[in-house]
Parts: C-alpha cells; sequence; structure tokens
C-alpha cells in the first residue's frame, strides 16, 4: 500500500453528471507507454515482481449507471518492464483500456454500464514488473545543465504543488550552497547532500518544502520535495518518483553530445546519488498534474471513480487494489 497522502487521495469518489472519454483513448496495455528520455545510467541486477491492480464495485442502496473507474498503473522506464500477466473481468464490466496523462502516468480505464442493487463488478490486473538497479556515470565533469528544454521538459523547471521551487528562501539557501562550485554534477550533490545533513526525515504528515526547510525536517514527500525544489531553483530539472510507501527524485543533466538523462537519488534512507541499489517498483514519475476533473493541479495521479446520477439510484462502494503479491 502506498504511504498515507497517497492513500487518501486514491480512495477519492467523485459522482459526477456524465464523463465523457474519446474513443481513441481506449488502447491496449502495451500500446501505452511513456515517451521517455534515455537513461545514462549503468543498468545492473534485477529483481521481477508481480503487482497487482485494479477496482471492485458494488451497486448499494439501488442501481448505479455509467460508472468509470481510472488506476495508475506500472508503466515501461528505462530501468523497468511491465508485462501484463493475467486479467480478471467480470462480466458486468463493458471496456479496459489505457491511456497516458500527461506523458509520464499509465491509466487503467475500466467502463461499467449499469450495476443492479447488490450487483457487483471487478477489474483486476497482474503485471509481472522486472525491476534493474542502476549505478552512477564514471564520467561526471562534463555532464550539464540544459540550455535548451522540449515543452514537455519545461513543467521540471517550475514549481509544483507543495514544491515552491520559486520561493525566496528557497532559491536563496540552494544557490548560496552551489555559488563556488564548479561542475554541475557536484552542484547537485552538493545541493543532495545539504538536505539529508540538514534536514531530519520524519515519519509524519507531509506538508511542503518551505516547510521542511523552515523545520528542518520533514516527511519523505518534504525532504525529496525540497531536494527538487532547490534543483529547480537553480535551474536544473528535477521529479518526483513515486514508489510503494515512498518517493525517491531524480534530476536531469545533458552530456557532451547534448543527449539528456535522468538519473536518481535517494533522500530518504541510505545514500544512493546518482544511482539506485534497490529495485523499487515504479507507480509513476512526475509532481505536477492538470486533470480535468480538479481546479488546481496535483502532484500525485490518483484512483477516481465517476458516474451518471440516476433517479433512484444507489451509490457505489468502492475498492481500488494495489499490491505487491508476495511482497
Amino acid at each position: 500500500m502506498l504511504r498515507s497522502h497517497i492513500a487518501r487521495c486514491c480512495f477519492s469518489l467523485c459522482l459526477t453528471l456524465a464523463f465523457l472519454l474519446p474513443t481513441a483513448a481506449w488502447a491496449q496495455f502495451d500500446n501505452v507507454q511513456p515517451d521517455e528520455a534515455k537513461s545514462a545510467a549503468v543498468l545492473g541486477s534485477s529483481k521481477t515482481m508481480k503487482y497487482q491492480v485494479g477496482v471492485k464495485l458494488q451497486a448499494v442502496g439501488g442501481p448505479c449507471a455509467g460508472l468509470v473507474a481510472t488506476i495508475p498503473v506500472p508503466a515501461d522506464w528505462p530501468e523497468q518492464t511491465v508485462r501484463l500477466a493475467d486479467e480478471q473481468i467480470t462480466p458486468a464490466v463493458q471496456r479496459v483500456g489505457y491511456r497516458m496523462v500527461e506523458g509520464t502516468v499509465k491509466e487503467m480505464m475500466v467502463s461499467v454500464p449499469r450495476l443492479n442493487a447488490g450487483e457487483t463488478a471487478m477489474a483486476l490486473i497482474t503485471v509481472e514488473v522486472e525491476r534493474r538497479s542502476a549505478s552512477p556515470p564514471t564520467e561526471t565533469d562534463e555532464l550539464k545543465v540544459p540550455r535548451r528544454l522540449p515543452l514537455a521538459m519545461r513543467r521540471y523547471l517550475g514549481p509544483s504543488p507543495y514544491i515552491e521551487s520559486r520561493h525566496g528562501e528557497i532559491r536563496s539557501q540552494a544557490s548560496k550552497l552551489v555559488r563556488d562550485v564548479e561542475t554541475d554534477w557536484k552542484k547537485v550533490e552538493t545541493v543532495y547532500d545539504w538536505v539529508r545533513d540538514n534536514i531530519t526525515y520524519t515519519s509524519g504528515k507531509p506538508t511542503n518544502a518551505v516547510t521542511a526547510l523552515r523545520a528542518k525536517q520533514g516527511d519523505f514527500e518534504d525532504v525529496t520535495g525540497l531536494f527538487v525544489a532547490m534543483c529547480r531553483a537553480i535551474d536544473i530539472p528535477a521529479r518526483m518518483v513515486w514508489v510503494p510507501n515512498s518517493a525517491y527524485a531524480e534530476f536531469y543533466l545533458e552530456d557532451a553530445d547534448g543527449e539528456g538523462h535522468w538519473y536518481p537519488c535517494r533522500l530518504a534512507g541510505e545514500r544512493a546519488f546518482g544511482e539506485m541499489p534497490d529495485h523499487p517498483l515504479i507507480i509513476q514519475k512526475g509532481d505536477n498534474f492538470r486533470l480535468p476533473d480538479r481546479k488546481n493541479p496535483v502532484r500525485f495521479v490518483n484512483e477516481k471513480l465517476s458516474g451518471k446520477a440516476v433517479r433512484g439510484g444507489g451509490k457505489p462502494r468502492v475498492e481500488f487494489v494495489r499490491e505487491v503479491l508476495g511482497g
């Protein structure tokens, strides 16, 4: 199960008068993958695990109609390969498909046209995930801050929900740290070590990057978010990577040929800069998403259920499933 912040978001239930999806969005599992930059990290050992994800629905107190559930599912990344291993879909489910949200979050979409009172529907998939470890590059002196970023990448330089990269205190602290540091790789590492040495990782309710900086402590989201904010404050693209029960960060630099690469680093837990020695299952990457039903952007795409109003109808009881099998 994901940590409390994610879990609270994941069980939101939104009933609307209508939920329209373009027909083209309903694609097969293997046909929907992120368009990701290459990774210069040296991939090492691999671990294969199974992950079950999906939704269970029941109509309570009357019929329910036009139900559409969306659930984030693991996608392929340079360090992760996902294969659909099994599907459990009951007859009440009309359609199951997949789409990408802003290029980095893969969503499973489940359509249930109608459930009579007491009737149930279920759509569960089991995926086999091969996750590889990553070692840091051997040569880092020529890695540079990118001069020009594609439009889709610019979100990783600006502020995100709870990641206030343009806040004066964050910009001042980050600039002061790297003022006399020569290489861009070393600048990121200086910020990384400062956050780990000065911000205490605690277990508690997530706040935001500014609060973590002032209080000198924070939840894993706060500590990781502060690092991301400070990188962006000195024009280095960075983002959150969400895994079960935690998150780590990635930063983006270009090599001598102008090729950009993402490099992982773990803020909460054992030191891991420019590398990922473990095999955490990646749920989604990114921290700034604009969704059609949300007024403000969110930093994590949560599970959601929508449906049509039915005269004399009941309410759907929903259970979202997300579980590492055997783990």
